[in-house]
């Protein structure tokens, strides 16, 4: 590579070509005459060119001269607007597409508030939600702008904040025989249990607390997704384990009822992750706020009372 010059030069030949003299290009400056004169000399070195030369009283541009000033012009604006700190986030103007990854349940129990908050505050925005898979953390480094959900560990380059915790609930279709009842462990244990599980895994902690009790229960089936194990539930009179906040969204568009889990199970907290490439773009910023806001307005009225855990 060629060495790059003194980049110190820009503003000065700047201002030579528009002040056209070296003493208003000394007084925008703010340095002499005599400065300027010399910095004039390593300008004309380094171009090649004598770019102001003598016109009766005065100076003139010469024709490379003019053939630099626009260049030289937007180079400075370039290599301002490069420097200069983001300016304040327009997002009626902003135009990005977000790539967010995250399960079914998230993006049902989530994904409106916040495609109503991309429209009404920066439409100009478009979210592209990817479904979680055999993922790799990596992703977030060129793939994926942000990750939601249960996180394990993670590249250094990776920051992550608590967003909340899933509790869950069973969900049974609306008119079968179990939407009324009350479930006692012993009535949860024995009716047939679809969980949702990506990888085939059916012992859980539901098990664990039911061993204690000197209960089991049956896993009819697993299903790749929660909206997939509501499914399941509307078709036959088993109990589908899910999330308490996607049970009751799901309730609103299917015939579904919500029963308590009879169990005090742990929750199940759950993070968004980006990489530190994002950490201070305005616009990943907003949309970072944005999702916790929408979490905890959700969390608020839901807190109290909660009950239930993973499945």
């Amino acid at each position: 590579m060629r060495p790059l010059p003194d980049m110190n030069l820009l503003p000065a030949l700047d201002a030579l070509l528009r002040a056209g003299s070296v003493a208003g290009a000394a007084a925008e400056m703010r340095v002499s005459a005599s400065a300027m004169s010399r910095t004039l000399g390593r300008l004309r070195r380094v171009v090649g060119d004598e770019l102001l030369v003598p016109c009766g009283r005065g100076l003139v541009l010469t024709p490379r001269a003019r053939e630099l000033q626009p260049r030289v012009e937007a180079a400075l604006a370039g290599a301002l607007a490069a420097l200069r700190p983001p300016q304040k986030l327009e997002l009626g103007a902003l135009e990005r597409e977000f790539r967010l990854r995250s399960n079914d349940a998230a993006a049902v129990i989530f994904g409106p508030a916040l495609t109503e908050r991309v429209m009404r505050e920066a439409p100009g925005v478009r979210l592209r939600m990817l479904p979680e898979g055999d993922e790799n953390p990596a992703d977030l480094r060129d793939r994926v702008d942000l990750d939601i959900g249960q996180m394990g560990r993670l590249p250094h380059d990776v920051r992550t904040e608590p967003l909340g915790a899933y509790h869950y609930a069973a969900v049974v279709r609306a008119d079968g025989p179990h939407a009324a009842e009350r479930l006692t462990p012993e009535r949860f244990a024995a009716l047939p249990h679809v969980t949702v599980t990506r990888r085939g895994r059916v012992f859980s902690v539901v098990d664990e607390q039911l061993a204690e009790l000197g209960l089991s229960r049956d896993v009819l089936a697993t299903a790749p997704t929660y909206t997939a194990a509501c499914v399941f539930a509307l078709r036959s009179d088993v109990l589908a384990l899910v999330p308490r906040e996607f049970a009751h969204e799901a309730a609103r568009a299917m015939p579904l009822a919500v029963l308590d889990i009879p169990l005090t199970l742990p929750a199940t907290p759950y993070v968004q992750a980006w990489h530190i490439r994002l950490d201070a773009d305005p616009a990943h910023r907003w949309l970072r706020g944005a999702l916790a806001e929408i979490v905890a307005s959700w969390a608020a009225p839901r807190r109290a009372g909660c009950s239930g855990g993973t499945a």
